[in-house]
């Protein structure tokens, strides 16, 4: 018998569905962009580790939430994000962490929400599919219904489109990027990943991403965000968008 993320599977067996409950699942790439959570949090299990990743559960003000440390880029995000799925049973799959601004009006210090997801190297246009579609996939990712549509509610929060992809955006291909997907506000590495694999298990998925850099910075605006601060204005939306309160020692 061996365990992912603190839930027993019998060796050599099929991944089943999930019978233990959570209100949702948290997933950040880097420490720094998970402890933001964890930090909040009122109660924490023990530590749980499977291949790269590593999770906890947490409990903040009575919610139940599967926080997962996926490690950097596409293939960890997804190797994760899959064993998740199979872990617990949520309502929700959430991207969050840390973006670089790219759309015009983002700012150091704005907080993301995704309505919808492209990778931003998928380029199969010679054979009929949009730009950032990877083939026999949907055009675009869709974020999940209900906490798009609180993030239109709430105020000081952006709403768009986020890009993904194994490279970084900057000042060299900046103009490219942005002719070719103007609605995009942010680009990270892993979201659009993230947002295929929930589309294949249809399970809801949304990005909430705090700007802790600009992708094509204007001048006199070449400043960053500590990726740990980013995290924590996005942590403190995720929880306000899943109604969950705030401690008053993590504000």
């Amino acid at each position: 018998m061996t365990e992912i993320f603190g839930t027993p599977i019998e060796a050599g067996t099929p991944l089943s569905t999930p019978t233990r409950p959570v209100d949702a699942i948290i997933l950040a790439a880097m420490e720094e962009e998970i402890a933001a959570y964890e930090q909040r949090a009122d109660k924490l299990s023990h530590p749980s580790g499977a291949g790269a990743a590593r999770s906890v559960l947490a409990t903040i003000a009575g919610r139940q939430l599967l926080l997962v440390r996926t490690g950097v880029g596409a293939v960890n995000a997804v190797a994760a994000a899959t064993l998740a799925v199979h872990a617990v049973r949520s309502p929700v799959v959430i991207a969050t962490g840390s973006a670089g601004g790219l759309g015009d009006g983002v700012r150091v210090g704005d907080v993301v929400v995704g309505d919808t997801y492209l990778f931003a190297d998928a380029d199969a246009t010679a054979f009929g599919y949009a730009l950032g579609q990877v083939p026999g996939m949907p055009e675009r990712y869709v974020g999940a219904p209900t906490v798009v549509e609180r993030a239109h509610r709430r105020s000081g929060v952006l709403v768009g489109q986020m890009l993904s992809g194994n490279s970084f955006v900057d000042a060299r291909t900046v103009d490219r990027i942005r002719e070719a997907f103007p609605r995009a506000l942010t680009t990270d590495m892993e979201s659009a990943a993230i947002a295929q694999a929930c589309f294949n298990y249809s399970v809801p998925f949304v990005s909430v991403r705090g700007v802790s850099d600009l992708c094509g910075p204007e001048a006199g605006a070449d400043f960053g965000l500590a990726v740990d601060d980013a995290a924590a204005i996005a942590a403190d939306v995720v929880l306000d968008l899943l109604d969950v309160p705030v401690p008053a020692s993590a504000s």
